[in-house]
């Protein structure tokens, strides 16, 4: 066993940082890493990660149905139409993380992701246009950030988005697989790369 793998409840290997909490088992290993093209779940990410920002991934994840639920499945078309009273509604919700400024880049958000549906045809495409080759895979887990999470988050910034730096734009391509960065010797990576071979790239 390597210092960067742990067992898992089932004994087999795991990357050590599923260990934190009960309920990072499941979400490493039927979610973490494996490919998403579905933009809203693509959307729903991006603004969680937002909403992460100087807390933990565990206080998220115990309220993502709590945040599906007040933001519309994170349906960026509904909360594109969404408005200062909307706003004034979600800080009353003490099941999401009511704080101001991440409520209002979501909604924000949402309009900019609308903008580049139009344009590009999918928020997918668009996203899945910064998945690295092959050749500028590192050893996992071992970069916060990437040349492609910089590029991702300066051109994000530049249509209008906030809240995405590099390495929060790095966290979200390592979750929704756009990188395999299950470390080597844990029983997901293999699964997860058989995904991403298996995986129709959106355009």
């Amino acid at each position: 066993m390597s210092n960067s793998t742990i067992p898992g409840s089932d004994g087999q290997l795991r990357c050590r940082w599923c260990a934190a909490a009960p309920e990072f088992q499941r979400y490493h290993d039927v979610e973490w890493g494996f490919p998403v093209d579905d933009d809203f779940r693509l959307f729903e990410k991006l603004s969680l990660e937002s909403f992460q920002s100087g807390l933990s991934w565990r206080t998220i994840l115990a309220k993502r149905e709590n945040f599906r639920k007040a933001f519309k499945g994170f349906d960026y078309n509904k909360l594109a139409r969404f408005g200062a009273a909307d706003v004034e509604r979600l800080l009353q919700d003490d099941g999401i993380v009511r704080h101001r400024g991440k409520i209002e880049a979501v909604l924000h958000n949402a309009r900019v992701a609308k903008e580049i549906s139009s344009e590009v045809g999918s928020l997918a495409a668009y996203l899945w246009q910064y998945e690295p080759n092959g050749s500028a895979i590192v050893t996992p887990q071992s970069a916060s950030q990437s040349t492609e999470s910089l590029a991702l988050s300066k051109d994000l910034k530049k249509l209008g988005w906030k809240f995405l730096g590099p390495t929060t734009a790095y966290a979200f391509m390592q979750a929704m697989g756009l990188v395999n960065d299950h470390v080597e010797g844990c029983v997901t990576r293999l699964k997860a790369e058989q995904a991403r071979s298996r995986f129709k790239r959106p355009t």
